[in-house]
């Protein structure tokens, strides 16, 4: 009887396995973790973001370099089939404000259990517990379970492996060197949508009395190594050791490579970004009487709170008290960024098997029969349903491939 394995149970790996079971095959599943979607599941955590509904075009530009790979993938499973896919499980989904795509109970585990039970109702057999630990000398996929170790022969394997972020959730990129070892080429595995450290570190005081706090509606700007200006409107956060949030994190994949070029990186931070500087300048200018400093720029310029505290950790007392240079500062206030966060703490990971390294199926050219898909491949996103996506649609792709490679496997025998 055919034996096909699909390694790792995140959204890839289980589209890769629905494709294959609805194709007729047994299909067995493995992953390292106690249960399934562990990862998938504290993503939505905070309410469930599938996909988003802005146009094709500017859908796939947010893949940036990655983006001619991943077209095809989406080609083939678009945001608005994934919404249809959805449905059929029974979950309703709606757009919000932003253009984000949810559930519209906001949760995953709903999700999940619907389509665990479909899985599991066309035949697909889901082993937990079994971490892979790459191949037996005769080719057998080699496992370790509570049992013991143990080895399994399959005709097509799909491994959906995950990146390096979130380890205790079960991406811990322990697959890359596997690869590395059978001649795949890996590109290093990197944080992605991951705060920053900044040079020197924060006071003791700002960091006991506002880590944690937003710096709500600013805009960052900075150039790249390779001369490119980068600049975006939204909400960050001072933490422990710089700055994260939405806004870094969407400019997280320049960011870093900036700084892997060039040591650090200078952005530009503008506190008041919906006004001139200008205006900026005769609000600073105004008259502040007996007023406080702090009292007079957030009645005047709505400066206050983690945004307060920013100015008075980079400026000095002088600056602070010349109004050219405190209203300059609000404006294009510089932090040096020195270094990403640790990979284990970031939201995803850049890096890991390159698309050179496979064919149009997402077949390994040097391994026949065994398909890569979801965040193990070398591609990177901004959070806003990108990631999830883009996982969904190479699982379904990895998926066709095994089915279509065992047909044709089948055919010929």
């Amino acid at each position: 009887m055919t034996s096909v394995a699909v390694i790792g149970g995140g959204p890839a790996g289980l589209m890769a396995a629905e494709v294959l079971a609805q194709g007729g095959f047994q299909v067995d599943l493995y992953d390292a973790m106690p249960s399934i979607g562990r990862k998938f599941l504290l993503a939505g955590a905070g309410g469930m973001n599938i996909t988003h509904s802005e146009p094709s075009d500017a859908f796939l530009s947010r893949y940036g370099a990655h983006a001619s790979a991943i077209k095809p993938l989406l080609d083939a499973f678009s945001p608005s089939t994934l919404c249809e896919w959805i449905h059929g499980l029974g979950i309703e989904t709606f757009v919000g404000s932003s253009g984000r795509v949810f559930p519209k109970d906001m949760k995953a585990a709903p999700l999940l259990r619907a389509w665990l039970h479909r899985l599991r109702e066309s035949g697909v057999r889901i082993h937990v517990r079994h971490r892979w630990l790459g191949w037996t000398d005769d080719g057998a996929l080699h496992f370790a379970r509570p049992e013991g170790e143990f080895a399994v022969k399959a005709d097509a394997v799909v491994l959906a492996l995950g990146g390096a972020s979130w380890p205790k959730l079960g991406s811990d990129g322990a697959w890359a060197p596997l690869l590395a070892g059978r001649g795949v080429e890996v590109a290093p595995l990197e944080p992605s949508n991951c705060g920053f450290d900044v040079a020197g570190g924060w006071s003791t005081h700002l960091r006991s009395r506002f880590a944690g706090q937003p710096l709500k509606t600013v805009a960052l700007r900075f150039t790249d190594a390779a001369g490119h200006t980068h600049q975006r409107r939204g909400e960050t956060m001072l933490s422990d050791t710089g700055i994260e949030g939405s806004l870094i994190y969407a400019l997280s994949a320049p960011l870093r490579d900036t700084i892997k070029a060039l040591g650090s990186v200078t952005v530009l931070l503008d506190l008041a970004p919906d006004k001139t500087p200008d205006r900026v300048l005769a609000e600073v200018n105004h008259p502040r009487g007996a007023r406080s400093l702090s009292s007079h720029l957030q009645s005047r310029a709505g400066i206050r709170g983690a945004k307060m505290a920013l100015l008075r950790e980079a400026l000095s007392a002088e600056q602070l008290n010349d109004p050219v240079k405190l209203a300059h500062a609000i404006k294009s206030l510089p932090l040096v960024l020195a270094a990403p966060r640790p990979i284990e703490e970031a939201i995803s990971s850049a890096g890991g098997v390159r698309f050179e390294g496979l064919d149009d199926h997402l077949m390994l050219r040097g391994s026949p029969g065994v398909f890569c898909a979801g965040e193990m491949l070398d591609w990177e996103a901004p959070t806003g349903g990108y990631l999830l996506t883009a996982c969904f649609a190479s699982g379904r792709a990895a998926g066709q491939g095994a089915l279509n490679y065992l047909y044709h496997h089948a055919a010929t025998d």
